[in-house]
C-alpha cells in the first residue's frame, strides 16, 4: 500500500530572470498577480486578455512593478516569448488550450484551480527579510496553506532579520573546512529550536 506522500521538489526561482505570461485578466488571475508580486515584486510579468480588470490595470500603472499588459485573445504562438506561464481564466476550454499549448512548447505551465493541469503549483510563502518559507498541501487544500502561513507569520519573531545577516558574517569569517564549518554553526544556533522550558 502507496502512503500518501508529497513528492513535489521545493525551489526558489529567480523570478526577475524569467518571463511570466499570465493569461486572464479577471479576479483569478488578479489573485494569482498578487501573490506573485507580493513575493517577487521584480519579477517579469505579462497578462495577456482582451479585457483587463481596473485592478489590474492600477498595478500596470505603478511604475514599480515589471508589469506588461497585451490586450488580445491567446494564440499559441505567444508562449515563445515566455518561460513560465499561467491561465487563470474562468473558461476551462481556454486553459485547457492553453495548458496542450504550453506542453507542445515545452514551457511550464500552472492551470489555476486544476491540479491535473499544472507542471508546479503556486504555494503559500512566508516571507521574513531574507527568510523564505514555501508551503504546499500538494494541490489538496490551499485554504489550509494560508492559514498555516499566518500561524508561520505569527511565530516567527520579528528579530529573524537580523539573525540571518549575522550568521551569514559569522560563516564569511570562519577559517574551517566545510564540514567544521557546518558542525560549528549547528552548535551556535541549536538554541532556536531548544524548547524553553
Amino acid at each position: 500500500m502507496q502512503s500518501n506522500t508529497n513528492n513535489l521538489y521545493p525551489v526558489f526561482l529567480k523570478m526577475s530572470q524569467l518571463r511570466i505570461l499570465i493569461v486572464g485578466a479577471g479576479q483569478v488571475a488578479q489573485e494569482k498577480l498578487h501573490f506573485l508580486l507580493k513575493s517577487s515584486p521584480d519579477a517579469d510579468v505579462t497578462v495577456l486578455a482582451p479585457e483587463i480588470s481596473p485592478e489590474i490595470i492600477e498595478l500596470f500603472s505603478q511604475s514599480v512593478y515589471h508589469l506588461n499588459i497585451i490586450r488580445k485573445k491567446f494564440e499559441p504562438a505567444v508562449l515563445k516569448s515566455f518561460d513560465i506561464v499561467v491561465a487563470a481564466t474562468n473558461i476551462k476550454s481556454l486553459n485547457k488550450e492553453v495548458y496542450q499549448a504550453a506542453k507542445d512548447q515545452k514551457v511550464l505551465i500552472n492551470v489555476a484551480d486544476t491540479p491535473d493541469l499544472c507542471d508546479f503549483y503556486m504555494g503559500s510563502i512566508v516571507t521574513k527579510g531574507d527568510l523564505k518559507i514555501a508551503i504546499s498541501t500538494n494541490g489538496k487544500s490551499p485554504t489550509f496553506a494560508k492559514r498555516f502561513r499566518q500561524v508561520l507569520e505569527e511565530i516567527l519573531p520579528d528579530d529573524i532579520e537580523e539573525l540571518l545577516p549575522n550568521l551569514n558574517q559569522l560563516r564569511s569569517k570562519l577559517k574551517l573546512s566545510f564540514t567544521e564549518k557546518v558542525n560549528y554553526l549547528n552548535e551556535v544556533t541549536k538554541s532556536l529550536i531548544e524548547q524553553k522550558k
